[in-house]
């Protein structure tokens, strides 16, 4: 094979990396090209179409399954590709970013799989991008260790039998990727920087490992977006010459609109597709901007009231596991966030006890598996697990076809009888603060009062502040959620860290920018698609 041609993208704006050679060869920059030249104009398209089906919504307040594609629905007969035999025990996955610590806590968790994030859990600054992928390929081939500069303790990884398999989650289609440009000087989507550096470096390695390339879907909008996903899947595989099937896909249901296409999204995936999962702050966010101008029966209660157990979002995920078990995928379940305190016993002890009932609940209601954020959270959800599953990998032979779930029922958001509260406004603008300020830093995934916080939390947070001052919301202390109440606050947290860490740390940090950037997504007329679009124009590196 002769040597590939210099590649058509040129790397812009970027300071060089160690070792960013082995990442961004000119083979795997030309892949990258070509899935560019090929696909790009699709997503394009894909979010014009967005745009369209926003502003239908807008305009009729609803949503319902799609006519066009009731014959999928009906026909009993297909289903998804079996589970690889490295995906189909998924009872317990953690998540996190790809810096080199997390690589190996993550691998060495006991978790049966690692969602590797280059997405919400991860600010896409270049080094970020390219080191993530760096660490992944150290991984794979056990070249990678770590030694803690503050405690000097040092991290290697385990036997390879012991290791977590990993589901690497590339960014949303929506998001490009500004230090790789084409000829023209058009930016690449970062999902497909994401996918394509990861693709060509590893599927051949990960077969030869005895797994293969897989993959989280986020922010998937609708079931032609899935189809644009196995179209480059197909294109992939045939490049770089793995056989058709070897990509395995598990789509992220945290889209209102994705969650009435669930089987046709599978159903463009199939040859590909191994599970669905069920977010929660994404999920809540897309119902806030779909149906913002929906009146008072879509406005949330504060986000900590809105559990799994509220009536729309019971709907949600029960009618995800019989959809998933119905076509012979996965159900992956929700997110525990709960980062143990080392200092309060009591607040773990609490804590545990909802994550082992959240989980509990999942296992009990036919869900495969479920997520956590921190490596002493594993054992707890393997537990509920456990009990359920025993030596089963799965239970996807659990229908559940006593599910019957309406087109109404996703969208029932005044079952609820919680409100929205002063206190949770407060929270809002804390939490939208503090998680900017590290994005800006370069850190997706942060603890936050005992939670691990990625993107998606500051997505609900600022969407919950523009909704309930858009609502002209009245909370129970007599206040009316406006700009000047929300502006109050926020000046009020900036005091508050400016105290509590003190002068020369928040001089260092980005905390006035954070301040600026959350109230004016928050206070815009023109709520903007996502937080990350103008965070990134802000984001150095």
């Amino acid at each position: 094979m002769s040597a590939p041609a210099p590649s058509p993208l040129a790397i812009v704006d970027a300071e060089p990396l160690p070792r960013q050679e082995e990442v961004l060869t000119d083979a795997a920059l030309a892949f990258v090209a070509e899935l560019h030249r090929r696909f790009t104009p699709r997503r394009d398209e894909l979010l014009a179409r967005r745009a369209e089906r926003r502003a239908e919504i807008a305009r009729t307040s609803t949503l319902d399954f799609l006519p066009e594609t009731a014959a999928i629905r009906a026909d009993d007969s297909w289903r998804v590709a079996p589970a690889p035999a490295a995906l189909n025990d998924r009872r317990v996955e953690i998540t996190g970013p790809t810096d080199r610590k997390m690589t190996i806590n993550a691998l060495n968790s006991g978790a049966r799989v690692w969602l590797a994030d280059f997405e919400d859990a991860s600010a896409p600054t270049w080094e970020n991008v390219v080191l993530g992928q760096l660490n992944l390929i150290a991984a794979y081939s056990r070249d990678i260790d770590f030694t803690d500069p503050g405690s000097g303790k040092s991290y290697a990884l385990r036997p390879d039998e012991e290791l977590a398999t990993v589901v690497m989650r590339p960014r949303g289609w929506h998001l490009d990727e500004r230090h790789l440009v084409d000829a023209a000087g058009d930016q690449v989507p970062g999902a497909l920087v994401d996918f394509g550096l990861y693709f060509f470096h590893n599927a051949q390695r990960l077969l030869d490992l005895g797994k293969g390339p897989y993959f989280y879907l986020p922010k998937t909008e609708s079931h032609l977006e899935a189809r644009l996903w196995n179209d480059v899947f197909v294109f992939a595989q045939d490049y770089v010459g793995v056989p058709q099937g070897t990509v395995r896909a598990t789509v992220l249901i945290e889209t209102i609109t994705a969650a009435y296409e669930m089987e046709e999204i599978l159903y463009e995936l199939r040859d590909h597709a191994s599970g669905l999962n069920a977010g929660r702050w994404d999920y809540l966010f897309s119902i806030v901007k779909n149906f913002r101008d929906g009146g008072p029966r879509f406005v949330l209660p504060d986000r900590n009231a809105v559990t799994m157990t509220a009536p729309f979002m019971r709907a949600y995920t029960e009618l995800l596991v019989r959809t998933c078990h119905k076509r012979g995928a996965h159900a992956i379940g929700g997110m525990a966030a709960f980062i143990p305190s080392r200092r309060d016993a009591e607040v773990n002890k609490v804590a545990f006890e909802k994550v082992r009932a959240d989980k509990d609940r999942e296992a009990n209601d036919g869900f495969d598996g479920s997520w956590v954020a921190h490596p002493d959270l594993v054992p707890i959800a393997m537990e509920s697990f456990d009990r359920v599953l025993g030596d089963k990998p799965n239970q996807k032979d659990r229908l559940r076809e006593d599910v019957h779930v309406s087109a109404a029922d996703l969208i029932a958001v005044d079952s609820l009888e919680a409100k929205p509260t002063y206190a949770g406004l407060v929270n809002a603008v804390q939490v939208g603060i503090r998680y900017i300020e590290a994005w800006l830093r370069g850190l997706g995934a942060v603890a936050i009062f005992n939670l691990m916080e990625d993107a998606a939390t500051a997505e609900i947070s600022r969407s919950q502040i523009w909704q309930w001052i858009n609502a002209g919301v009245e909370f129970e202390n007599g206040q009316k959620a406006t700009p000047e109440l929300a502006r109050e606050i926020a000046a009020g947290e900036l005091g508050s860290i400016r105290e509590e860490i003190g002068e020369e740390a928040f001089a260092a940090g980005h905390w006035q920018e954070a301040h600026d950037l959350l109230l004016r997504v928050s206070l815009d007329e023109d709520y903007a698609d996502f937080l990350t679009l103008p965070a990134y124009e802000q984001l150095r590196g």
